[in-house]
Order: C-alpha cells, then sequence, then structure tokens
C-alpha cells in the first residue's frame, strides 16, 4: 500500500488527546481518564490509546487500518484485562461505527467526530438485536 486508504480520511477530527467521562449503567458516577489519537509513522493506521481512573474500566490500546486481506478497515483491540477483540469499522454519513460480534456478547460502538467534543456511544446485545446502552464517554480535547 503506498497511499493512505481514504476510509481513514474520517478520524482526522480524533487525531489529538482527549479528556474522558465515562459513564455505565450499572456503575454510579462518572470515571474520568484520557484518551489519544495517532496516525502510525506513515499515515495508514490510527493508535488509540485510553486510561481510566477507575480499576472497574480497562485502560485499552488499538490499531485501525485495513485488514489482511478484503476491503474496509478493522479495530485490533486490546485491554489490561487482557482482553482482545477484532471489530469491523465503517463511517457512513459522517457517523463512525465499529461492531464486534460474538455469540452472547455483540457489541457496537458509534461516535460523530468533532473537533473540540464528542460522545462515544457503546452498546451491547446479549441476544442478537436486542441492542441496550453499555456505556457513554464524553470526548473533550486536550491537543
Amino acid at each position: 500500500m503506498t497511499e493512505r486508504d481514504p476510509a481513514l480520511d474520517g478520524f482526522d477530527a480524533l487525531i489529538g488527546t482527549w479528556d474522558t467521562e465515562a459513564t455505565h449503567p450499572k456503575f454510579d458516577g462518572v470515571v474520568r481518564g484520557a484518551a489519544s489519537f495517532e496516525w502510525l509513522e506513515g499515515g495508514r493506521f490510527v493508535v488509540v490509546r485510553s486510561h481510566n481512573d477507575h480499576e472497574l474500566f480497562p485502560d485499552a490500546i488499538s490499531v485501525i487500518g485495513a485488514p489482511e486481506a478484503g476491503d474496509g478497515l478493522v479495530m485490533e483491540y486490546f485491554d489490561s484485562r487482557g482482553v482482545r477483540r477484532t471489530y469491523a469499522v465503517t463511517v457512513e454519513d459522517g457517523v463512525l461505527h465499529m461492531l464486534h460480534e460474538e455469540p452472547g456478547f455483540d457489541q457496537r460502538f458509534s461516535l460523530v467526530p468533532a473537533p473540540d467534543t464528542f460522545e462515544l456511544l457503546a452498546e451491547l446485545a446479549r441476544t442478537p438485536g436486542d441492542w441496550r446502552e453499555d456505556m457513554r464517554v464524553v470526548h473533550r480535547r486536550v491537543t
């Protein structure tokens, strides 16, 4: 690959560092943290790092880019609990979507990239198609 995949253009607005505030239906209060989005050298992959100030919320690193074979984008996710997941990534009408399908644990995220503040919505379906809010994370730009 000699040029950046145009499907990654939607990530330009996310590049930088962000303060985060996460809420979860099973947790009282707000968990503060930080996230960063950066281009890997060469500009063909986005590296996402997140840290949370509560032990129940894992820290994570993800890499987003073209899959080894085929079209589209994928996100490879790894967290401090030892969890590893692969998500399909799409950008449609300005909305970034990530989807992980696993029997009994389908998970999806959506966000609208914005220059100063955006909200990530995480949803979970333990039964196919029965999506329920799992978490919301507000991101506020630092740099």
